[in-house]
């Protein structure tokens, strides 16, 4: 009965929608290979398909997100290997030495140029194996079929998954780290949980291969933490934590009201609205002095006041409303988001405060970093 379990494991988990999406991706695809070669090759004497495809395609509509799926395995594995298939039948003539040579020398090749794709070893055989109906093309092989067949079925893969399935394929890369530039929000050096580079110095520790790049490994463990933070800390939510009575302005609101507005509830931001009351923008301080051309040694209060001073003739040399300075790139969550949203946007992504909105995209309230650790220093204490 043990052995019965290792039945039942899905080796894919996909829903049954996602897998008759990806079979349907694998039949159009080898279809639409051997229509193109076929109209491509004016020698009816070569191939139009490589068997190895058919092994590919599950791999690339499968599971796009394992380093063996990404362009350069499946391109430079595939024709890497049809190279050393096509050397060996043309030099070796024992069959079963060709073969083995073909195989490891082309896994050999792959690891060296880090292109492994397990397809690429049966690509190496079928010269050998196919005897002199192939091996009479010479390395031709490789442009025809092996090429063609190659070049289309990566479009075809980065065309589907994109735009059909919706996946990131090819699977996005670690981002650079910059150096930090001035005027910028702060990131924590120390920060929680875990990096990329994490990921990557434990995979180096271990000969286990994870068939997924660190940084879909990354998403995913970052998920696992959220629901684990939403299993121990219950369901708490934005609009239980956020501040409702916010202070906001419109459009159309003079800079000179909105600076007193600022001014006299000390406010270092507020939520720009439309008549609807849906976020069109954001005011902050930095947003008033960005059209200062401050210097040093000058009167610094006297070029602000002129800013600020609302004009009284019809034409202006400077912004005179709201609309003309705020910030229109805002960072909303709604009423009903975990506050694990906040923690990640407060604590590696420096915002200060998060505007919340309701189901239609309304202003509901304001959450402060200071309302954030209040709430979970009180639930703390409660448990």
């Amino acid at each position: 009965m043990n052995i019965l379990r290792y039945l039942a494991v899905d080796p894919v988990n996909f829903s049954t929608k996602a897998k008759l999406i990806s079979l349907a991706a694998c039949f159009f695809s080898i279809f639409f290979i051997a229509l193109t070669t076929k109209a491509l090759t004016p020698w009816p004497s070569y191939p139009l398909l490589v068997a190895s495809m058919g092994a590919s395609v599950i791999i690339l509509f499968f599971i796009p997100s394992s380093p063996l799926a990404q362009p350069w395995p499946f391109v430079g594995g595939h024709l890497i290997s049809a190279a050393v298939g096509v050397f060996c039948a043309l030099n070796i003539s024992d069959p079963t030495t060709a073969q083995a040579f073909a195989v490891g020398g082309s896994i050999l090749l792959m690891l060296l140029t880090r292109c492994l794709h397990p397809p690429g070893a049966a690509t190496s055989l079928t010269p050998v194996m196919a005897g002199p109906a192939i091996s009479t093309l010479g390395y031709s092989f490789i442009l025809v079929p092996v090429a063609i067949n190659v070049v289309i079925l990566l479009l075809l893969t980065i065309i589907i998954n994109r735009w059909i399935l919706k996946r990131s394929y090819p699977s996005p890369l670690p981002v650079e780290k910059k150096a930090r530039q001035r005027y910028t929000n702060a990131v924590p050096s120390h920060q929680i949980g875990f990096s990329v580079d994490d990921i990557d110095l434990a995979l180096k520790d271990t000969d286990t291969f994870v068939d997924m790049t660190p940084g879909e490994l990354s998403h995913l463990l970052a998920k696992v933490e959220t629901n684990a933070f939403k299993r121990i800390k219950g369901n708490l939510v934005c609009a239980d934590i956020m501040i409702k009575d916010v202070i906001s302005v419109e459009f159309g609101t003079e800079v000179e009201h909105a600076w007193e507005l600022m001014r006299k509830h000390d406010l270092k931001v507020i939520p720009v609205i439309n008549k609807q009351k849906r976020i069109v923008g954001i005011l902050t301080w930095n947003d008033f002095f960005k059209f200062i051309d401050l210097h040093a040694y000058e009167n610094v209060q006297e070029k602000i006041r002129r800013f600020i001073q609302r004009t009284n003739d019809v034409t202006a040399n400077k912004p005179e409303f709201v609309g003309q300075i705020m910030t229109v790139s805002v960072t909303t969550l709604t009423d009903s988001t975990h506050i694990v949203e906040l923690i990640n946007l407060m604590s590696l992504h420096g915002h200060r405060q998060i505007p919340i909105v309701d189901s239609e995209q309304r202003l509901a309230g304001m959450v402060y970093q200071s309302n954030l650790i209040a709430a979970l220093y009180n639930q703390q204490l409660a448990n």
